[in-house]
């Protein structure tokens, strides 16, 4: 035991530093590891690229500081003090981890390849400031892989070399490169690019040499252009993309990644992000986010960027009574059935049961319906199996469809409930009545039209900015238009019935896509048939695959 401390001598808590890798953009390649790091995150000091993706899987609490803030913070002066000039910068983070908090300081891609992150480690080497390394997927590695480059395959391109041409300052190193026959994957700037490839060709590179240039690799806003090391600066104007006598010129201090060798000829073949049938498209989604999210999802892996923008709130209902007295009912044996007609009723009934300290177990005894297989998987969810899900279509329709008459020899009880939203259709209290039964037709929740969007979202809207709009119900439709504006002619209206298809059409709006079934999956499916017949017969006539909103206004064409 040492001299100086005694078993009730409390320990200070002891802090540290982590280093880690975010990915080189897309969210879904942080690493299992990162995100648990992140989730004990006090303090996070962020790249700029992924800074918003590891946000989220921070604590509410965490204190957030952009990159720039820690350049001072992470550096030895010359003589050796921790932050040189930047000393309130070192009080704040470097004191945080003292005082026994974790700091995160993530890197756009990985810290042993990308930024100056190998600095910043030494830096808390020497201030004995206690560090561990996360490692991710390098922007080097990543971007070539979403370009459809890959790096190595057998024979071909075995030698690979990572290059900053940032530190290529001597023409040594010029020389070097241009001599060696390595696939070289070069980290620069997009205005750089023909200097670059002039400079391999002059040190012994030959000009047919096939190159790729990634834009905002593995994000949905990746552009990629192939070409040659003697063509590559042509094609880049051709494209509009350097400056030319008629183009507006892509930022040429954008940062790119360009792969240089045999290897890009494989990506004609092998290119799998950029030929999703909808990919950087801009989808509207205007339903509630709880009700968005599976669907946003299926969006995302068709390589579209959906915009969840809400058309109606839920709310509960002006007076809790009814409410009260179905619950009380669904416990003493008053319903034989009830019926699901959306996923806010199962939630209103499912709240209401929390509050009474109620479980699924009420539902013992009691035959649960629900309209279709989303709301059938709320309650699934909840604990409980549906009896009754509509065989056909998935409506309240199609729950009639289904529904068996009432029978006094095998249905002891001959009501159902029915908790739904204040506005809901008469179409399935009538057929229940026809049918035999008795039915309790209870306000569970209301629905309210929303706030307005932004003010940018809604220019959007109305200015053709947005590439798709997906309508789930009529009542989106309506409210979309009421809150935001009629969309644009050129956007793309995609609906999941004929019922909403109507109510689009009689708001002026021109219905491209039609779900060939009543559900959200079904209609996203058909959606992205739909944008992959549009790039194939683009391609087939040899035109440039554009977005609709890319489009000149009046140019709307449906795919057939």
């Amino acid at each position: 035991m040492s001299p100086t401390a005694s078993p009730d001598t409390p320990r200070r808590p002891v802090g540290q530093v982590t280093f880690l890798g975010a990915g080189p953009g897309d969210p879904g390649l942080l690493t299992l590891r990162a995100v648990e790091v992140l989730a004990s995150a006090d303090v996070l000091v962020a790249d700029p690229l992924t800074a918003a993706a590891v946000r989220a899987h921070c604590p509410e609490r965490v204190e957030v500081h952009p990159a720039a803030d820690a350049s001072d913070a992470f550096v030895l002066d010359e003589g050796g003090v921790l932050g040189g000039d930047g000393g309130a910068a070192v009080s704040r983070f470097f004191g945080a981890v003292r005082g026994g908090k974790h700091l995160v300081r993530t890197v756009d891609g990985d810290p042993g390849l990308d930024g100056r992150a190998a600095e910043e480690m030494l830096a808390c080497a020497q201030a004995h400031v206690p560090f561990q390394v996360v490692p991710g997927v390098a922007q080097s590695v990543g971007v070539p892989a979403y370009a459809g480059v890959p790096l190595r395959s057998g024979a071909r391109g075995a030698d690979v070399r990572f290059v900053d041409a940032s530190g290529l300052l001597a023409e040594s190193a010029w020389a070097d490169l241009g001599a060696c026959e390595s696939t070289l994957v070069v980290r620069t700037v997009l205005g750089s690019v023909p200097a670059t490839a002039a400079a391999l060709v002059t040190h012994g590179r030959k000009p047919e040499t096939p190159v790729s240039i990634t834009l905002e690799g593995t994000t949905t806003r990746q552009r990629t252009w192939c070409g040659t090391l003697g063509t590559i600066a042509a094609e880049l104007k051709a494209a509009k993309v350097l400056p030319s006598p008629v183009s507006a010129p892509v930022d040429p201090a954008s940062n790119v990644i360009v792969v240089v060798g045999e290897q890009v000829e494989r990506r004609a073949e092998l290119s799998w992000f950029e030929t999703k049938p909808l990919f950087g498209w801009n989808i509207l989604v205007p339903r509630t986010k709880d009700q968005a999210g599976a669907l946003s999802d299926q969006l995302r892996g068709y390589g579209a960027v959906p915009s969840e923008v809400p058309t109606i709130a839920v709310e509960p209902p002006r007076t809790p009574q009814q409410m009260e007295r179905a619950i009380k009912g669904l416990v003493t044996g008053r319903y034989e059935w009830i019926a699901f007609t959306s996923v806010n009723a199962v939630k209103a009934v499912r709240e209401k049961f929390e509050e009474y300290g109620l479980d699924a177990r009420a539902f013992a005894g009691i035959k649960v319906a629900a309209v279709g297989e989303t709301t059938a998987q709320a309650l699934v969810d909840f604990g409980v199996k549906p009896d009754l899900v509509p065989s056909g279509e998935q409506s309240a329709a199609g729950l009639l469809e289904d529904w068996p008459p009432y029978d006094p020899v095998f249905d002891p009880i001959d009501r159902v409930l029915l908790p739904r939203a204040d506005i809901a259709t008469e179409t399935l209290v009538a057929g229940l009545v026809e049918l035999g039964w008795e039915v309790d037709d209870v306000t569970a929740y209301r629905t309210v039209r929303a706030a307005p969007p932004p003010a940018e979202t809604r220019e959007a809207i109305k200015g053709g900015g947005f590439d798709a709009v997906i309508f789930t119900s009529s009542s989106t439709v309506r409210n979309l238009v009421g809150i935001a504006g009629k969309p644009h002619n050129v956007t793309v209206i995609a609906c999941i019935g004929p019922a909403t298809a109507k109510t689009a059409e009689e708001h002026g709006l021109r219905v491209d896509v039609l779900a060939p079934a009543p559900s959200v999956h079904a209609l996203a499916e058909a959606l992205a048939e739909f944008g992959g017949a549009r790039r194939d017969a683009a391609r087939e006539a040899g035109e440039p695959v554009y977005r609709p909103s890319e489009r000149r206004p009046g140019s709307r064409r449906k795919a057939r």
